[in-house]
């Protein structure tokens, strides 16, 4: 049987690269999923075609992280579709890598309410469906906890949120048998931070493993996050960075 055999996940941000890497490989061990995506109806199309040609169940469902009500409808139109709420992934984020003394209010807000503002508003709805066995699981970042390159300041400041978000909220949900965890990718090969871009040099450098990782690699942390055998992991930050941090 599959691991996830009769679950429902939602992934935020399942359009493209690390989370429609996680939704497709959740629907690939078992799992109904729900994506949602902000703009691109055509790329959140392909990711749900390509998870029913493999035999998956999926939806998709428009609501940009940085709205609150969008986020919350989306969580009900999952549970409303599917029937219930296993597991949610809070993959949807951004970052604006620019000199901090450049980056303008708006561009701070908009990190602070996709990062920060929508995981606490996407959480909340989703915990009032959540039973035992429910898996809380946040897409942070290696520069949440040590930050190795200029660039990233308001970025490296929400993902820091996330994590000690993730270490309190697992002691409020423990006693119903719901973990609560934070995978934390280094540098991943996607649109937003290619491994052929500017950017690249320095991160690649930093690594132990002297490569960028690919969004299966996440996705594999992801499902087993999601899964059984992880049910004693909870308040954990899961760092799958080549060893950047090491």
């Amino acid at each position: 049987m599959s691991k996830l055999a009769k679950k429902v996940a939602l992934v935020t941000g399942g359009s493209r690269g690390i989370g429609a890497a996680i939704a497709k490989r959740l629907a690939a061990d078992g799992a109904s999923v729900a994506i949602t995506y902000a703009k691109d109806a055509s790329a959140a199309s392909a990711v749900v075609r390509a998870i029913e040609l493999g035999g998956g169940k999926a939806i998709a469902i428009q609501a940009d992280a940085a709205n609150v009500e969008a986020v919350k409808g989306a969580v009900e139109k999952a549970v409303s579709t599917f029937g219930r709420l296993d597991v949610l992934v809070n993959n949807a984020g951004t970052a604006i890598p620019k000199p901090f003394e450049e980056a303008t209010q708006e561009e701070m807000d908009r990190v602070i309410d996709i990062n920060v503002r929508g995981v606490f508003a996407t959480t909340q709805a989703a915990l009032k469906h959540m039973k035992e066995g429910g898996r809380i699981i946040m897409v942070g970042s290696a520069v949440g906890e040590r930050a190795v390159a200029p660039g990233l300041v308001p970025y490296a400041a929400t993902k820091g949120a996330v994590k000690m978000f993730t270490q309190a909220l697992s002691r409020e949900v423990g006693s119903r048998g719901i973990t609560v965890n934070n995978v934390q990718p280094g540098p991943i090969d996607t649109d937003l931070n290619p491994a052929s871009g500017d950017w690249a040099i320095p991160q690649k450098a930093a690594t132990a493993l002297d490569r960028y990782g690919r969004v299966d690699e996440i996705a594999a942390m992801v499902a087993f996050v999601a899964g059984a055998e992880s049910s004693y992991i909870t308040g954990a930050n899961l760092t799958v960075d080549g060893g950047m941090n090491a």
